[in-house]
């Protein structure tokens, strides 16, 4: 790996996600260059956001293609050829083959809106107010083969009041992803984290499957 963290960024959205990555590597000099930005839509905002920030972008269609594998062999195949070392994804609202997963084992990172392994797939600030959670929060997790199973590498979590509403719980939930996401970049880029293919460990330290879990009060 180069002293700077190559890595690439998928998108089929407003990019929010993407935003909060660019701004803390510009803020916070995290030694990670963004290679590459790719979208499934055409009209996604999160390439506006790339254009902004003077970052290479490319629309990959997947309605476009026969099948999901050859979609995703051409993902793949751009993301090899930008030099990426890690893959990002950003709010990518796309379910990979096995292929690919195994194709960027361990190098593969998602997050989700919610304190995983509960409220899997979509729906998940709904679903935590009717289940009566008393907290939610969102999820960094390495991508694995079964959608949303992977090992937690961080999880930010606050406390459900009882005035939320989903789009509360969403507004807030966003807030946590914007901190928690360029966090595990930089644990990556600076080697504080290292993955392999027994183990996940931070700073030295063994990381449970549960990963490093960060109450927010401010939130």
């Amino acid at each position: 790996m180069s002293d700077r963290l190559k890595i690439a960024v998928l998108i089929s959205g407003s990019g929010s996600n993407l935003q909060a990555i660019i701004d803390a590597i510009q803020k916070d000099n995290i030694p990670c260059d963004i290679q590459l930005v790719v979208s499934n839509q055409a009209l996604a905002y999160g390439l506006k956001r790339a254009e902004y920030a003077n970052l290479k972008t490319k629309i990959i269609d997947h309605t476009s293609f026969p099948d999901r594998l050859t979609f995703d062999q051409a993902i793949g195949d751009a993301i090899d050829r930008a030099g990426a070392e890690l893959v990002v994804l950003a709010g990518f609202m796309r379910i990979f083959s096995h292929w690919f997963v195994n194709r960027y084992r361990n190098k593969l990172i998602n997050i989700h809106p919610s304190l995983l392994p509960k409220f899997k797939g979509l729906d998940t600030h709904v679903r935590t107010l009717s289940e009566g959670e008393t907290h939610h929060g969102a999820s960094v997790h390495l991508v694995t083969p079964e959608l949303d199973t992977g090992p937690n590498i961080l999880q930010g979590r606050i406390t459900v009041h009882s005035n939320d509403t989903p789009e509360s719980l969403q507004n807030r939930v966003h807030q946590i992803e914007h901190r928690i996401y360029p966090t595990v970049i930089q644990w990556l880029a600076t080697h504080r984290l290292v993955i392999n293919e027994t183990s996940m460990v931070l700073d030295h330290q063994p990381l449970t499957t549960n990963g490093k879990v960060i109450d927010y009060e401010d939130i």
